[in-house]
């Protein structure tokens, strides 16, 4: 992992150690994700409710998708697959609800319980194509799990 994805990631942890409060975690780990890595420029977190995601916090341009369904979009679909999912060019992608006209690629990666339950995910959307790589999807993955440690 590279020396800014480390810096970040220690951030993070170092940050959430301090912090009880499940809400602020998520407010902290928007703020850390979008200050900390710049071609990171939409991150929110959703937090799933029955069969929807609703949007939790996020910095970046406004959205109208505050409300997703689950069977809907990129983020529907980590639910539904269970996983992360990367889409390097959203505009070839049929999944894809479009925020920002100029997003062009998107990582959305799950947030689990201690059930491994799927309660919420992180999604970050960058305005430069195929802009997430493996190593942000070890970064987030890695951050996803700090957000449920108690």
């Amino acid at each position: 992992m590279n020396q800014e994805y480390v810096d970040i990631k220690n951030r993070i942890k170092k940050e959430l150690e301090k912090i009880t409060d499940w809400e602020e975690k998520l407010r902290v780990v928007v703020k850390l994700l979008k200050e900390g890595i710049s071609k990171y420029h939409w991150v929110g977190i959703y937090l799933r409710d029955g069969e929807k995601l609703f949007l939790h916090n996020y910095i970046g341009l406004p959205t109208i998708h505050t409300e997703i369904p689950i069977e809907e979009g990129i983020c529907g679909a980590a639910v539904r697959e269970e996983g992360t999912i990367i889409v390097d060019d959203v505009l070839s992608d049929p999944r894809y609800i479009a925020c920002s006209l100029a997003t062009r690629s998107e990582i959305v990666v799950p947030i689990y319980d201690k059930n491994n339950k799927i309660v919420g995910e992180i999604d970050i959307d960058s305005d430069i194509p195929a802009a997430f790589t493996d190593e942000d999807k070890l970064l987030l993955e890695e951050i996803s799990g700090m957000i449920m440690k108690d």
